[in-house]
């Protein structure tokens, strides 16, 4: 018996005990093809040689020290590498340890950029339905994955708003061009400041390519730079949650950097390690920093493995690799092949609805009817279903419910390292393709 408090404690989970590249091997010998990081966030496999070394130099000399009384050389490279990359106006990294704490400090920190500034009443924070930006109070609050909030709605924040995601293939009218319809929804983030009274929202957060809750969702051409006037227009501060589409996922570094538009704050994590070590950051955009600087001097908040030592050195030695191997460039040419082998197998497929997302971050979604884009019964809890099958057969993805609304929908996130050799491509979504047959084909007609 197991004493550890297991994510289902119904579930019996196969032992890892080697990665290997793309690869996981369990305590019997069975390899698995890790075709989604996990949560997105092994970019470059597993036991890279270079992060490896860079971790156990680092533990060698200094493993962790306390930033209340130190600084350190991997915080302060692993800050000039990010920010001499980072879209225009942000000027400061914020270190953390997931993307959950990251969230909690942008959010805070936003709150008191207007309290230095002498506008103590924005306090509200608007954000998107079908989005995800944590797990921790705070994060949950703002997050509009309601299945995940529902337990805990009495401790919900109640200076949180949720406006319409950007979501065509659900919601666009067929009267409508997809930058009729992007100007449509994002002009409820107006509407909403307008109601709550502009005086007293603080910011907006939400996800340049909405990650689990909506499956590898992009928004439509010009509703970033629409939210970017409207943020302008009324002082709220723009909160980009990258955590799972940044630091190249997509096939830029940022994934805002596609939208055109540069954030006040932007939210880091994954991809940022590559899980090699927990870490997290924000990035603070230079007017976000000013009324600090010239006001109490200091942000009221921390944890106490921020900055983590050797987490940064490996965060470092990962974001040195997706240079020097030019692996930007490989996950575009990655992508555009894993967007090509997904129509071809799944294009017409009864039961897929929508084929979605940008580089190395794709998702199907599943319907129950293409036509009408009816979904299956949440009670087959199908996207399960399809896990089991992918896990059986050595595939490892991200199957996710609730997709439309919390409840409704199944999709699959694929989101395979930045490095995978172009011949697993066709192994993923074939095992992919004969799990999703095989689920679906055991439902009751």
């Amino acid at each position: 018996m197991s004493h550890v408090f297991h994510r289902n404690l119904r579930n019996e989970y196969p032992v890892a005990v080697r990665g290997e590249g793309p690869f996981i091997y369990d305590k019997n010998g069975k390899r698995y093809i890790d075709g989604s990081g996990g949560a997105a966030v092994s970019c470059l496999g597993h036991n890279h040689p270079a992060v490896i070394a860079a971790i156990t130099e680092q533990l060698g000399k200094l493993p962790y020290v306390s930033n209340s009384f130190f600084s350190t050389d991997p915080m302060e490279k692993l800050a000039d590498t990010l920010i001499a990359d980072a879209p225009d106006g942000l000027e400061k990294v914020w270190f953390v340890s997931s993307g959950s704490e990251a969230t909690e400090a942008a959010i805070k920190m936003a709150r008191q950029y207007f309290l230095e500034k002498g506008e103590p009443k924005r306090h509200h924070v608007i954000a998107r339905r079908q989005s995800y930006h944590g797990n921790t109070l705070g994060a949950l609050s703002v997050s509009g994955n309601f299945a995940r909030r529902a337990p805990y709605e009495p401790y919900m924040l109640d200076v949180a708003h949720h406006i319409a995601p950007c979501y065509a293939y659900r919601d666009k009218r067929d009267d409508e061009s997809e930058e009729v319809y992007g100007r449509r929804v994002a002009d409820e983030l107006e509407t909403a400041i307008k109601k709550l009274g502009p005086e007293t929202v603080a910011a907006f957060i939400a996800e340049p390519v909405v990650g689990a809750t909506a499956g590898a969702l992009p928004a439509v051409p010009g509703y970033f730079k629409r939210i970017r006037e409207i943020c302008d227009r009324y002082g709220v501060l723009l909160i980009l949650d990258e955590v799972m589409c940044g630091m190249g996922r997509t096939g830029t570094l940022y994934a805002c950097e596609q939208e055109g538009i540069s954030p006040d704050l932007l939210t880091m994590a994954k991809g940022l390690g590559g899980g090699y070590q927990a870490i997290g950051a924000v990035l603070v955009g230079e007017k976000v920093v000013e009324p600090f600087a010239k006001g109490s001097g200091s942000f009221q908040h921390g944890h106490t493995y921020m900055g983590h030592t050797a987490a940064c050195a490996g965060a470092l030695a990962v974001q040195k690799v997706i240079k020097e191997e030019g692996l930007l460039a490989n996950v575009r040419r990655l992508g555009g092949m894993l967007e090509t082998k997904l129509q071809e197998r799944f294009g017409n497929h009864h039961h897929v609805g929508d084929i979605r997302g940008r580089g190395l971050f794709q998702c199907i979604e599943l319907v129950k009817d293409r036509a009408t884009k009816e979904t299956f019964d949440p009670k087959h809890k199908l996207n399960q279903e399809i896990n089991r099958e992918m896990m059986a057969r050595g595939l490892i993805l991200y199957p996710m419910g609730g997709t439309i609304d919390g409840k409704h929908g199944d999709h699959i996130i694929l989101a395979p390292p930045y490095n995978l050799k172009d011949e697993l491509l066709d192994e993923i979504v074939d095992k992919l393709g004969q799990s999703v047959d095989a689920a679906i084909g055991r439902l009751p007609a």
